[in-house]
């Protein structure tokens, strides 16, 4: 038997038992064979997730928002997630007792075709892993913000998406790159990554402006940022918040430019010689640093996650959980 967590009403979740299996034995091939995980780790988003716990993603949205190995359907009862790492206890040899990642649920035990799983370098801790998820998405965003050596960035909304935008960002030679947010708390984080902080910045004359706040005040100001012909990149999902955005002012004639980042797809130009596991396994490789075990804030055990997903939703839960001071939340299982 293995247990998940199901979303069963809005800010409503249970642990639940789920299906074990999602590799069907008619595709088990030689190429692609079973693998049987035990799972280590997980780790909370709190954007996505927390949108799927409150009953915020619209009909509409409902087959693109699927999850790899999601059971049930849109509202509810659903698992959901895609931040899993565990150890392999039963597959191929070259796979057998690794430590791998894996696009799945929160879930004690799967098992899935052994092309789902990517195996985590060598000097990344599992614990830190948990984080792959959003560095696929901020690989994902600055691919289609095609930052230059030189430019002027600012990235406004300093969860853990913009906090490793801004990162990565700030790693190419001659940047100059603000982190902005509107709460102070985020200054010690981010500083610790070597990033100028900021809750209000003077200068609007940016290269590029990527927001990551979920918050429509914070595309307001990313707009507010961007300099003559600059680009806007988008990576917040708001669900089914309609978000209202002033396009008057200086949009116009700074010939502005708004661009969304969504990491369901590959950017055009990078199609031709990379894939998804491509991507995951750089994103896997950039995580080897050990500053960025900032950005996991708490912790919690399998059995209570419940409780600390309804007070990172904004619902009532255990206050071992500062859902305002949260950036990622793992899970722990008891096998570890």
């Amino acid at each position: 038997m293995t247990n998940a967590f199901w979303v069963t009403g809005p800010l409503e979740g249970a642990i639940r038992e789920a299906t074990f299996d999602h590799h069907p034995p008619s595709t088990v091939t030689a190429d692609n064979p079973a693998v049987e995980v035990q799972a280590l780790y997980s780790g909370i988003s709190r954007g996505t997730e927390a949108l799927v716990f409150a009953n915020q993603v619209p009909e509409s949205e409902f087959h693109t928002m699927r999850a790899p190995f999601q059971e049930g359907d849109f509202p509810f009862p659903v698992k959901y997630g895609y931040a899993n790492v565990g150890q392999v206890t039963s597959g191929p040899d070259d796979l057998h007792g690794r430590f791998v990642f894996c696009l799945f649920p929160h879930q004690t035990a799967y098992r899935v075709p052994a092309s789902a799983v990517v195996p985590l370098p060598e000097g990344l801790p599992p614990g830190r892993a948990v984080l792959a998820a959003n560095m696929e998405t901020a690989v994902n965003g600055l691919w289609d913000a095609a930052p230059r050596i030189g430019d002027r960035i600012a990235v406004v909304g300093l969860g853990v998406v913009g906090l490793l935008v801004a990162w990565l960002a700030s790693r190419i030679p001659g940047t100059r790159v603000k982190a902005v947010d509107t709460n102070p708390g985020r200054q010690a984080v981010a500083e610790s990554l070597g990033l100028d902080f900021q809750t209000h910045c003077e200068h609007n004359d940016h290269d590029l402006v990527i927001h990551a706040s979920g918050q429509p005040a914070g595309l307001e100001t990313a707009l507010g940022l961007a300099g003559m012909e600059g680009r806007i990149i988008e990576m917040s999902w708001y669900g089914a918040q309609t978000v209202p955005l002033p396009l008057g002012h200086a949009f116009h004639s700074r010939r502005l430019t708004i661009r969304s980042s969504q990491v369901g797809h590959l950017h055009p130009l990078q199609v031709p010689r990379w894939q998804y596991r491509d991507r995951m396994s750089l994103a896997l490789d950039l995580l080897r640093d050990e500053v960025l075990d900032n950005l996991i804030t708490g912790e919690s055990p399998f059995e209570s996650l419940p409780e600390a997903m309804a007070l990172l939703a904004g619902g009532a839960g255990s206050a071992s959980v500062c859902a305002s001071e949260t950036l990622c939340h793992r899970i722990v299982y008891n096998c570890h």
